[in-house]
Formats: C-alpha cells, sequence, structure tokens
C-alpha cells in the first residue's frame, strides 16, 4: 500500500524516514505527521503489520483493548476485550489510511550511515535516500532464531520455527514437541492439545511465570503498569503470594514454581506467561511437560535428562533476533547481544537523529509502550534545532 498525505507545513526537504510498516512505524509517523513533519514508512513486505499476518490463527492479544490502542485511533469495541490475530491487521490497515500515512512498500533498508548532519539509507533496488532523521521500528520479532542442536542438519523428522505454525489441522493425530515454554509456545502447545494432535509435549529449560490474563475482571496488564517501577524484591514477594492463591502447583506435572522472581525475571527479559489454555491442558494430561532439549539424532530427539523421544514434529518456539546488525552494527549503537543502547526518544550520543522503538518487551504491554515511545519520538523531532541542541 502506498498513501500520499496532503501538503503538509512548510519544512526542510529531507523527510524522517520510519523503517517498518508495524505498530511502532506507523504510531510514531501519525505522531510525526500530527506535528507537521512528514514521515516516509518503508516496509520491506507488500503490507503494512507483516508480522501480525504472519502469526498463528488462534493469536489474541494479551493485553487489553483500551490499552492496545495506538495515537490517534481507538480500537473498536467490536473487536472485544482481547483483540484477534486478524482484526490487529484490520485495525494497522484502518490506522494507516485514516492518517494518511506515506507508506512505501517493497522496499527493504539494507544499511543507515550518517552523512554530515542527515542520514542515508541504502535500500532495495540501489536506493540512496537521505533523512533529517531514522526511526528504526524493524520489531522485537525480527528474524526467528533456532537454536543449533547438535544433529539438527541431518534430523529426519519435520522441524519448523514457531513463525510457520498457523493451526493445528495439519498436525491432527500427530506426535508433536513443543519447544520453548514463553507464551507462544505455552500457546501453541494448548492449541495443538485442543486441536487434536494426537499427542502433545512441551520442552521446558527455564520454568515460566504464569499468571492469569485477568482475575475477577482485573487485566495481569493493569497490574505490569503499576508495579514496573517498584522495587523488584516487593513485586516478587506480593507476586509469588498472589500465585500461590490463584495459580494451582504445577509440580507434579512438572512445572514447578519459578525459583527467580517474577519481576526480577521480567526485567531480564523474560516475561511472564499468560495462561489461555495451558494450566488445564497440564493438569488434564494433554500437554506432557518434558526436558529441554539437547540435541537431535536421526528421528529422535535427545532431552537433557537422557531421555529419547521421535515426535512426527518439533516446533520451535525458541525466539527471535534483533537482526539489527547489518543494518546499524557498524554505527556502535548496539550492546554485545544486539539491542540498542538507547531506545524511545532518546539517541545514541554518536548517532544523534537515530532513534529506536519497539526492541523490549515490557510487562506493561509492548503496544502501549510503542504508543508513549511514539509521542516522545515524534515531540523530539519536531522540537526546533536550537532547543535540542540546547537539550
Amino acid at each position: 500500500m502506498v498513501t500520499t498525505p496532503p501538503p503538509l507545513s512548510p519544512q526542510v526537504v529531507h523527510p524522517v524516514y520510519v523503517i517498518g510498516g508495524g505498530p511502532g512505524g506507523l504510531s510514531v509517523a501519525a505522531t510525526l505527521r500530527a506535528r507537521g513533519v512528514r514521515a516516509v514508512v518503508l516496509e520491506k513486505s507488500d503490507a503494512v503489520g507483516a508480522s501480525w499476518r504472519g502469526h498463528y490463527d488462534r493469536l489474541r492479544l494479551h493485553t487489553t483493548r483500551r490499552l492496545s490502542s495506538l495515537p490517534g485511533l481507538r480500537m473498536p469495541r467490536s473487536f472485544g476485550r482481547w483483540v484477534a490475530r486478524a482484526d490487529v491487521v484490520r485495525y494497522l490497515e484502518t490506522y494507516a489510511e485514516k492518517h494518511e500515512l506515506e507508506v512505501v512498500t517493497g522496499v527493504e533498508v539494507f544499511r543507515v550511515e550518517r552523512a554530515d548532519d542527515r542520514w542515508v539509507l541504502h535500500a532495495t533496488g540501489g536506493r540512496r535516500l537521505t533523512g533529517r532523521a531514522v526511526v528504526v521500528a524493524t520489531g522485537f520479532n525480527h528474524t526467528p532464531r533456532l537454536p543449533d542442536w547438535p544433529g539438527r542438519d541431518t534430523y529426519t523428522g519435520e522441524l519448523l520455527h514457531a513463525r510457520a505454525y498457523r493451526n493445528p489441522g495439519p498436525y491432527a493425530g500427530k506426535d508433536v514437541l513443543v519447544v520453548g515454554a514463553g507464551n507462544t509456545g505455552a500457546e501453541i502447545a494448548a492449541d495443538l492439545a485442543d486441536g487434536g494432535a494426537g499427542r502433545v509435549r512441551l520442552a521446558v529449560r527455564t520454568v515460566p511465570h504464569i499468571v492469569r490474563r485477568s482475575t475477577l475482571g482485573w487485566p495481569s496488564q493493569r497490574s505490569g503498569i503499576l508495579v514496573r517501577r517498584l522495587p523488584a524484591a516487593l513485586v516478587d514477594r506480593v507476586a509469588a503470594l498472589l500465585a500461590r492463591i490463584g495459580v494451582p502447583d504445577l509440580t507434579p506435572h512438572g512445572l514447578p514454581r519459578p525459583d527467580t522472581g517474577l519481576l526480577t525475571r521480567a526485567r531480564q527479559g523474560a516475561v511472564p506467561v499468560q495462561d489461555v489454555g495451558l494450566i488445564d491442558a497440564v493438569r488434564s494430561g494433554r500437554v506432557e511437560v518434558v526436558a529441554a532439549v539437547e540435541a537431535l539424532d536421526g528421528p529422535d530427539v535427545l532431552l537433557a535428562d537422557g531421555t529419547r523421544i521421535t515426535p512426527d514434529t518439533v516446533i520451535a518456539a525458541t525466539g527471535y533476533r534483533r537482526a539489527l546488525e547489518p543494518l546499524v552494527g557498524h554505527l556502535d549503537v548496539l550492546d554485545d547481544h544486539g539491542r540498542p543502547l538507547a531506545r524511545g526518544a532518546r539517541c545514541p550520543r554518536e548517532a544523534p537523529g537515530l532513534y529506536f522503538t519497539g526492541f523490549t518487551n515490557p510487562i506493561s504491554g509492548m503496544l502501549r509502550e510503542l504508543s508513549r515511545d511514539a509521542e516522545q519520538i515524534a515531540r523530539r523531532i519536531a522540537r526546533p534545532r536550537r532547543a535540542r541542541r540546547g537539550a
């Protein structure tokens, strides 16, 4: 989709380039446009919201509709409290149209370089685009990460990343091993169990915190917002107490309670698993918890406890890489794990005018934080240059 907005207020010739047409990129473009700043969204796929289009069918937002709207457009009440994947895609399409965003699809940016007080983007087809600022919004879930298990290259069973999973239909009657007990792995395991898979096992390396999506109408997201800035030790103690009250002990089924606190773990990058069926599936035996995967051997999977199993299919819900190194790695703006050193409205000291959004997985909700980032980034870019220099 390519849309051209009506003329904006007079400004410098070079636009702000936003790399990525997902929720983060679209919200930044909309808030910039509201301040009279021309923003051009560059999206490598053929439509906005590409990541959401590729998620599994069952997926719904784990955050409430009210707290997930992007700046300038509420999600319709008809979407319900927990918005379905397809409705998120519809919302992003409507969002781009409503704000008359300048979105150019089919253009991938390979490298960003500083040129005096401007930024040069090297993109598809030999393009060299010059912008006054760049916002990188390529997403937390960018490139599927598949562990380099010994024997992976010669494994004879079916192996796929969770990105390729859509629904349980193709796995009816099959023996499926899901690897990884984050939100994606937990939900896919429950989906398979509900959808007729013959046997479902969930390989767990680090026991997750499991929370109810809501309790007596109170969404866990609101709790995440309230506690995110409190001392971790305090929140960890309270969360442990509430878990003992509200979440059954799954130790007999292979999922003991974690020995690291909930907020401590979240600040390390592992948000709690919101229960959308896993607890019941584990308690009923429809999902069996097994040890972590150590290696693959022909048709077999070797587990950390020495067990050897032979599933028909292995679905690796093993996360993603940010994959920012080719784009900006040469600018010294990433840490040792490939994450941006500065995010939101803060630019790296060595790279003024370069912004990053959407590279954390906050306990308060991704879409909410993307919206907050967008407002702050737009405010910072739209400030007169003299004021920025004095900041």
